[in-house]
């Protein structure tokens, strides 16, 4: 059967799987709700969302963008922790045709500020629980115009979640877009101490939603728990993928995450057929879930990614899901994914798990120090090229020289690759394994660190002339100690130096100790 949906023509099977041509991201919710209304969107506690639901409020939310005077390509921040407006402001942003920059609101504000500063946020989303955050960020000399989601007494214009549900649903933005029109910018950390903005096109993010279902054949009655915060590229899965398949996401609440077996009861409850984390939310799990008392013969599977599984826990855990399929996921935030190792089991004496196989639509290479290719078996720099890559880093000309590299295959045509950093070999089978870093970039549960970033902000102390910065490992977790030199002996304290790195620093950034 063949329908139109705006300028976008679609294409259905007869068991309502989707085999349409679509280029937008807010396409997504345009055609699950077409084919989906009453499946549920997106959870959180009690509350859900179906898709239909969440079709109506981006689009009110949409309207009341364009009538604020976003325009194309304009960037809105979404400050918000996991609720059922996060969806709502990450699809009503881009259906006004803007972009959309996930903020952290536990992150320092002079951090957030920078971000807003930097991309010239001028409206922001956000809640109640998340107005103090916010304030501390307005007191910061910031380009916000309009904070929407708020009716306090604020510098700057407000906008109540409830004067945007009582707009009329017939109201909606018509903006013409391209898929190679920016959709989102993720900030992460820099060298120097300033955070950098990936971005991402309508393009980049569809691909990996699409490539993504496909890999993990993603179904309408497949329900997937979200426990990364939208600032984190983990959560595109939640908000793309599961969208795209017309599944449903369950939003973690932060005390669930706090307490591993309250965590257990939810998947139990919710029936999780996927689960996508760090490895450490699944050791935690696995030590502290009661998962022995849990029925979570749902879950089908469990993708694990951001940084090293130890195999240890990971055969226990295989063990106690011996009905899941355990996936590795490997890729950084600019490239979205790149390789999958799906685990049959996990050997004795394996010492590391492999990043795996590179999937659709994606090509890599391993090269040498200057640029040529190593041979089979020797170790190299990953380079990637994919259509889930990113566009570049916002407003750094220079950074985005380094960042690509670029191979004339044609004449006069370039193949552009991404730079990952990492250092990788490839087994006989093709399978990649990992070898380590070419830079001090290390990731502490997830979270990508700049050891060279942390010195930077520890050298702008005024008594600090010298530091090192290294990462240290405690059993399976990492951690960052700094050793510091001081002008003037024994005048600061750890805890006063801790203080000073809060306002410049998340805490996921904090070293363990000082010497």
């Amino acid at each position: 059967m063949r329908r139109h949906f705006g300028h976008t023509k679609k294409y259905y099977c007869k068991n309502g799987r989707i085999i349409e041509t679509i280029y937008l991201l807010p396409d997504i919710i345009k055609s699950s709700a077409d084919r989906f209304p009453d499946h549920v969107a997106f959870r959180y506690e009690s509350k859900s969302m179906t898709f239909e639901e969440l079709l109506k409020r981006s689009n009110q939310l949409a309207f009341t963008l364009s009538e604020l005077g976003v325009k194309r390509g304009d960037r809105v921040g979404v400050f918000l922790d996991p609720s059922l407006d996060s969806p709502v402001a990450v699809y009503g942003i881009m259906c006004a045709g803007a972009v959309f920059v996930p903020m952290d609101p536990n992150a320092p504000p002079a951090r957030n500020a920078y971000v807003i500063n930097d991309c010239g946020i001028r409206q922001i989303i956000t809640g109640k629980n998340q107005s103090r955050s916010l304030n501390k960020v307005l007191n910061e000399n910031v380009s916000l115009e309009v904070v929407i989601g708020l009716n306090d007494a604020l510098p700057v214009k407000t906008v109540s979640w409830e004067d945007i549900d009582r707009i009329n649903t017939s109201q909606t933005v018509s903006v013409r877009m391209l898929e190679d029109d920016l959709a989102y910018i993720m900030y992460t950390s820099g060298t120097t101490g300033i955070p950098k903005g990936i971005m991402h096109s309508h393009r980049s993010g569809l691909a990996y939603a699409k490539l993504s279902m496909g890999l993990y054949d993603v179904q309408p009655t497949d329900v997937l728990a979200n426990h990364s915060p939208l600032h984190f590229d983990i959560s595109t899965m939640g908000y793309f993928t599961m969208p795209l398949a017309g599944g449903t996401t369950v939003l973690v609440p932060e005390s669930h995450k706090l307490i591993p077996a309250s965590l257990s009861k939810l998947m139990e409850k919710e029936r999780i057929t996927i689960w996508y984390s760090v490895p450490l939310a699944l050791i935690h799990l696995l030590q502290r879930g009661a998962l022995e008392d849990r029925k979570l013969d749902a879950l089908r599977w469990v993708l694990f990614g951001g940084e090293p599984f130890p195999p240890k826990h990971l055969k226990s855990l295989m063990k106690l899901w011996n009905q899941a399929t355990f996936s590795n996921v490997y890729g950084p935030a600019e490239v979205n994914q790149c390789t999958y190792f799906h685990l049959l089991e996990v050997a004795e004496n394996e010492a590391a798990i492999p990043l795996g196989h590179v999937w659709n639509n994606t090509e890599v290479l391993i090269v040498d120090s200057e640029g040529s290719e190593v041979a089979e078996g020797d170790t190299g720099e990953l380079l990637v090229r994919t259509a889930t890559m990113m566009k570049g880093y916002w407003g750094k000309p220079e950074l985005n020289q380094k960042a690509f590299f670029k191979r004339e295959r044609f004449p006069n045509a370039e193949e552009i690759f991404y730079r990952t950093g990492d250092l990788v070999w490839r087994k006989n089978d093709g399978l990649l394994n990992f070898a380590g870093r070419k830079d001090r970039q290390i990731k502490v549960r997830g979270y990508r660190i700049e050891l060279d970033e942390i010195e930077s902000v520890l050298l702008s102390h005024p008594y600090i002339i010298e530091t090192a910065v290294y990462n240290l490992k405690d059993g399976d977790d990492h951690y960052v100690e700094a050793l510091v030199v001081l002008s003037k002996p024994g005048g600061e304290t750890e805890e006063e130096l801790k203080n000073y790195l809060a306002k410049k620093c998340h805490p996921m950034h904090f070293p363990a100790g000082y010497i």
